[in-house]
């Protein structure tokens, strides 16, 4: 059995990833090579995810739950840009939102086809209704 935090690396990190990039290089102007700085990986990782060839995940773009997520998104982004706010403590902020909503709970259902464990993430989850 997989913990939900390995599945948050799989398949939420890159999401958050591709989303904040997006929105750093499109709406805060910065260039591929300073995302590339601030999130710690490669100018050729920021590219794909720009390119759409990473960080694809259908369960947390047809959530039901997506809206607050880019809310999230482009407020990360803007204080990263404007503000200096640390990639790490925004990547944490979005993350909680991801668990929060039962995104997170969505996506290990559907990965690993049956209930999330009673984790203290999931112990503490609160539903957010639209």
């Amino acid at each position: 059995m997989k913990i939900p935090c390995e599945l948050v690396v799989w398949y939420v990190l890159p999401t958050i990833r591709r989303e904040v990039a997006k929105e750093l290089v499109e709406v805060h102007k910065m260039s591929q090579a300073q995302v590339a700085r601030m999130f710690g990986v490669t100018d050729a990782a920021i590219s794909q995810y720009l390119k759409r060839k990473r960080g694809d995940n259908p369960l947390i773009e047809d959530s039901p739950h997506h809206d607050l997520f880019a809310e999230e998104i482009k407020a990360a982004a803007s204080r990263m840009a404007l503000e200096g706010s640390d990639f790490a403590n925004e990547i944490c902020n979005i993350c909680t939102i991801v668990k929060k909503t039962g995104m997170l709970a969505r996506i290990y259902e559907v990965q690993m086809g049956c209930s999330p464990p009673l984790c203290a993430c999931e112990r503490d989850r609160m539903i957010i209704s639209l």
